[in-house]
């Protein structure tokens, strides 16, 4: 399906031949606050200019709006009453019963059937529906086990590291724009003056020079502390720990434990999102709970990407040639005779 990830993992078919687990994150949106320490982490450490001026968006208490070439991080803020929630949690309740995500192990009674022991000091009400509730969540690019950016790159600019994560080099990329097209999160973009403020609008004290102009950019996982033996910058400085950060199976086990949690208490709307390996961009090394639909969240709810048409397109594109050929020499045995 895609030019560097097999079916034993990313790591293992880009050949570098070192004994490394797959990195990721787990972004528990349950318990983010929304104080954005993440992106202001990312854009000290990676030295990231400004994105626009800063100033609160009219449609939210988000002042960056979404992820780009500047902020790597994005923090989103949606505001829910009684009405969504409810339906959020009635979404999640349909996907327990389709077995997704399994929860617990399976009884051995007959269904309906009561547990074994006595349940009359049980609380089984279910949690009150609060009037009113923030959903905060911090975005990342997702590095995806089949990176549609990582495959249609003509330069090589983007190579997958030993960690599993995509890295973009800006000293080989040329800035032509084919991988922006095609990630299916929208998270990869060039560097350039319609994304930048212009420098008067900006405080002087704290400017930043955009460097690298024209050239696309986006989260690395933080190579560069990686390589020495740190964790990333956003996850090193989430007060909650609502970001997570360790090898993907640690990370993927870790949001299917509290998935588990959350169902146990009632919040049936938790859900994963990139843990799904069968998915169509099989599985992501960033891993999300959320406590609603992905649409809500700004993401994808079924990503595919882009190349994994390829090869049925080159084999269409052959079987064509292949007729035009033959009635070409049809039409030239006709014409001798």
């Amino acid at each position: 399906m895609t030019l560097l990830s097999g079916p034993e993992g990313p790591i293992v078919d880009t050949g570098w031949g070192h004994d490394h687990s797959r990195k990721g994150f787990f972004t528990d949106t349950s318990i983010c606050i929304g104080c954005k320490a993440c992106e202001v982490a990312c854009k000290e450490w990676n030295q990231n200019p400004a994105d626009g001026e800063r100033k609160i968006l009219g449609s939210s208490y988000d002042n960056t709006g979404a992820l780009g070439a500047n902020t790597w991080r994005h923090v989103a803020f949606v505001e829910q009453g009684r009405e969504r929630i409810e339906e959020a949690r009635e979404s999640g309740r349909r996907l327990v019963s389709l077995g997704m995500p399994t929860i617990g192990k399976k009884p051995d009674s007959a269904r309906g059937a009561l547990p074994e022991g006595d349940l009359s000091d049980v609380d089984r009400t279910p949690p009150d529906t609060p009037e009113f509730r923030w959903l905060m969540s911090s975005d990342v690019c997702k590095h995806c086990t089949n990176a549609g950016c990582l495959d249609v790159c003509p330069t090589g600019a983007l190579f997958r590291s030993e960690h599993g994560s995509v890295v973009v080099q800006q000293d080989i990329c040329n800035g032509c724009g084919t991988c922006v097209g095609a990630c299916p999160f929208g998270v990869i973009e060039r560097r350039d003056d319609g994304t930048i403020s212009p420098k008067e609008s900006r405080d002087p004290r704290v400017d930043t020079e955009a460097k690298e102009m024209g050239t696309a950019h986006k989260c690395t996982l933080c190579y560069d502390r990686l390589v020495d033996g740190e964790q990333p910058a956003c996850a090193k400085t989430c007060p909650t720990t609502s970001i997570k950060f360790g090898t993907r199976e640690d990370m993927v086990a870790s949001a299917q434990e509290r998935v588990r949690e959350l169902h146990e208490r009632g919040m049936t709307e938790a859900r994963l999102y990139g843990a799904n390996s069968k998915d169509g961009v099989g599985g992501t090394g960033s891993v999300f709970l959320l406590l609603d639909e992905p649409e809500v969240y700004g993401l994808p709810p079924d990503p595919q990407v882009p190349t994994k048409d390829l090869p049925s397109m080159y084999a269409r594109v052959g079987i064509a040639a292949v007729g035009m050929a033959a009635a070409a020499l049809l039409a030239f045995a006709g014409g001798r005779r």
